[in-house]
């Protein structure tokens, strides 16, 4: 069962639940949820499979809210001190499992703030799933993105080579294109779900599975 409690942040508090696999982890992961202006949370069933499919994998895994989510304190900041914070905890997991990759992963707008947060730490993995890259550069509108936007992690920052985007076909919330776009730009793999929408309703074991494959 995993272990909830408070850490520090920039804005306050930030409420972490951890996990451990069943053996030694081999691999430390973070994972950053849905838009908190839409009822995301940490305990969103997207993110809870990305969980699962990496603690399966080995990994320590660390989820959290984002601010005003919860136990974590301060109020939402359109994707930026949402980064900030996710650096956090990337922080916080590390010093407790010192020497370990670090899986970072991140559902829809989490999805978008992982590939923000990559930029600003090393990783062995990178999995976005779904992410949505236009409410984070725009501020919080919904509008078209320039793929090759240095805001949304710029080509050429890491090696992508160990990166991967998962995206359902029938995504109506966010365009299959833009990840399509991003993952183009970076020369990043894709792997669509068929029959998925936004929330993989029906299409869970599938995304495990995608997920699984990706920290392999």
């Amino acid at each position: 069962m995993a272990e909830r409690t408070t850490i520090r942040g920039a804005a306050g508090s930030i409420e972490v639940a951890s996990d451990l696999p069943a053996a030694a982890p081999i691999a430390v992961s973070v994972i950053a949820h849905p838009h908190p202006l839409y009822g995301g949370t940490m305990d969103n069933k997207v993110v809870t499979t990305i969980e699962r499919a990496m603690r399966e994998q080995g990994a320590a895994t660390y989820r959290f809210n984002f601010r005003g989510v919860g136990a974590t304190e301060g109020v939402h900041d359109n994707g930026h001190g949402e980064t900030d914070d996710t650096v956090t905890v990337i922080e916080h997991a590390r010093a407790a499992h010192l020497g370990l990759p670090l899986w970072l992963a991140g559902f829809s707008f989490g999805g978008a703030v992982a590939a923000l947060a990559s930029n600003r730490v090393d990783f062995d993995r990178l999995i976005l799933v779904a992410p949505g890259f236009r409410r984070v550069a725009a501020g919080g509108m919904e509008t078209p993105i320039d793929p090759a936007d240095a805001s949304l992690g710029p080509p050429g920052r890491h090696s992508f080579e160990n990166t991967l985007i998962v995206h359902g076909d029938l995504d109506d919330t966010v365009p299959l294109s833009d990840s399509i776009a991003w993952a183009t730009a970076r020369e990043v793999n894709v792997v669509v779900i068929a029959g998925g929408e936004h929330f993989f309703h029906r299409k869970l074991h599938p995304l495990r599975d995608a997920v699984a494959r990706g920290v392999r």
